[in-house]
């Protein structure tokens, strides 16, 4: 996901680029909305109208797809606002502290963040865009639990077979083995055009399919094979065993929120390539999803981007079908030469729209647009005395493989990140982010006052499972812990700004399409979990980097795609 080195920008000779980049401002809002203009200049508090603005672009919201479509737009030389509605940058993937441990609100588990070129994922081809290295701590395994029994689970090309030996045996082995054959063409074949070649315009036969047709070609009929459902894969490798297909759809589910049936193939192919090759491995960004976030914020600011905090966006202006802005709540315009992106959910994205400015029936497509359910989480900073030392940083654990991985409180995912990164937590204590992956209902929520005797109450009765997974883990960790904090659907609605704290779209793959970046409405695009399938960082990073190569002219996005050696 994120590795890269400092890279020079394109190298063409515009004049047009230097005009924008005169334009350019190094204004960046902190965490009270304070901006510098510059060294060496005073901070500036920016309320109301003194938030007013042009710029050429401007990117409502600063989740991981938000900062790679502005970070990549200001790379290719326009200028670029982000307005967050938060005090913290990073959307799902913010992290905050309390009582000096360090908590985690979204991914933990990250892979191919250390690669460059063609080994990198479309995170890691914004990061080396923007010249951003973050510091990699790598591991190759995690701690599963499932009705089976516990076992450790390694990446890589060979140790997923001693642990069906021991769970199944030698007929699960043999499977195993079919399924990797079957797959090794179709992982080389996900791999051949990357995402970043992308764009929503004629321009993409030059960028990707061109640029990638001999590959392509050489693939046969490989490619073709990852465009549905998983689960066409599995009939075509002939795999029977259920736990090899409990385990499939649990993978699926933690890519996509959806299980095999409902991720497209591609993703899967490309998560094999990733996780189960020759010496493989996972890495943790040191200082967590922050320094990921971070390091977003500061490449886009290093090619003149800003970003602004406690900067809600109450609606987008369009003026004769054409977005030309966004107003802020409590006084402001952001008025944009070229485009709005909004990197809210499609859901959100529509409370944004005057309703008379929209076509019907577009609007009426995205409003019913399926959505996986929400979250729980639970938050933990506790006394590590006496642990074992060698505790591992994720664990997986399913209750039961009855009514599938979306089970209500059924899958439970764990990760104590100070064990990898000990400065994440006070000396001698460990901070831990215990969640229901997509799986809580949002109606059990819907209508609760936050402050209300009946919220607490339900708070604690859904936190139960959460606590028990963990004890599974560490038995005593109730009487451990110093810190505790449940998360619930309206938490997810209140800080992330979604649609019924929903973890995105349930589009099915072979059932529906993504839409991608465009939309009916001149000047407006779309970046997200609502535009490219995958919902996790890989497929909202893809979805920011396409934004923003449909926004610019072809040669420049070739001169990108050179540079990234691609």
């Amino acid at each position: 996901m994120m590795l890269s080195q400092r890279l020079r920008g394109p190298t063409a000779s515009r004049s047009a680029q230097g005009a924008r980049a005169s334009r350019r401002t190094a204004l960046v809002c902190t965490a009270r909305s304070t901006v510098a203009e510059s060294p060496g200049k005073p901070d500036v508090k920016l309320t109301g109208e003194g938030r007013s603005h042009t710029t050429d672009i401007v990117v409502i919201g600063s989740g991981i797809g938000g900062l790679c479509a502005a970070g990549m737009l200001a790379k290719y030389g326009y200028s670029v606002t982000v307005c967050e509605s938060h005090s913290i940058a990073g959307g799902a993937a913010h992290t905050w502290q309390r009582g000096g441990y360090h908590f985690e609100s979204g991914p933990s588990l990250y892979s191919g963040m250390g690669g460059k070129g063609k080994e990198a994922n479309p995170l890691g081809h914004v990061l080396n865009a923007l010249g951003v290295e973050l510091d990699l701590i790598k591991y190759d395994k995690w701690n599963v639990i499932v009705p089976e029994g516990q076992f450790l689970t390694k990446i890589g090309n060979d140790n997923f077979y001693e642990v069906l030996a021991k769970v199944r045996g030698p007929e699960a082995v043999a499977e195993w083995r079919r399924l990797q054959e079957y797959m090794r063409p179709l992982a080389k074949a996900a791999a051949l055009m990357p995402p970043a070649a992308f764009r929503y315009d004629p321009g993409v036969l030059l960028t990707a399919i061109g640029r990638y047709l001999p590959s392509l070609l050489m693939s046969g009929g490989d490619a073709a094979k990852l465009s549905g459902p998983f689960t066409t894969v599995l009939e075509g490798a002939k795999i029977q065993d259920p736990f090899i297909r409990n385990w499939l759809d649990l993978l699926c589910f933690l890519l996509s929120g959806l299980p095999a049936n409902g991720t497209i193939a591609a993703e899967v192919a490309y998560m094999f390539n990733e996780w189960y090759r020759p010496n493989c491995y996972l890495e943790f960004p040191r200082g967590g999803a922050q320094a990921m976030v971070q390091g977003l914020v500061d490449g886009l600011e290093r090619h003149g981007g800003r970003v602004m905090l406690n900067s809600h966006v109450d609606r987008v202006i369009i003026d004769r079908g054409r977005a030309q802005g966004v107003a802020l709540r409590g006084g402001g315009t952001v008025t944009a030469r070229k485009a709005v992106i909004s990197n809210a959910s499609v859901w959100d994205t529509l409370r944004l729209l005057p309703a008379d400015e929209l076509p019907a029936e577009w609007r009426a497509k995205a409003a019913a647009t399926p959505a996986c359910p929400s979250f729980m989480h639970l938050h933990v900073g506790f006394d590590a005395k006496g642990l074992d030392p060698d505790l591992e940083l994720h664990h997986i654990l399913v209750n039961s493989w009855e009514g599938g991985v979306q089970a209500p409180q059924n899958v439970v995912l764990v990760s104590i990140a100070s064990v990898i990164d000990p400065a994440l937590a006070p000396p001698g204590k460990h901070c831990l982010h215990a969640y229901l992956p997509a799986t809580e209902p949002y109606e059990l929520w819907e209508g609760l006052d936050r402050k209300s005797p009946e919220y607490a109450r339900l708070k604690e009765e859904r936190s139960q499972v959460l606590w028990a997974g963990v004890e599974k883990i560490i038995p005593d960790i109730r009487k451990r812990a110093e810190v505790s904090v449940v998360g619930s659907p309206l938490t997810h609605e209140r800080y992330l700004r979604r649609h019924r704290g929903s973890y995105g779209p349930a589009i099915m793959a072979g059932k529906g399409f993504f839409p991608g970046p465009t939309t009916p409405v001149g000047g407006l695009y779309c970046c997200g979990d609502s535009t490219f399938p995958g919902i996790g960082l890989p497929a909202v990073a893809a979805s920011g980097a396409i934004c923003a190569n449909s926004l610019v002219p072809v040669w420049d996005h070739m001169a990108l795609l050179d540079e990234l050696a691609i």
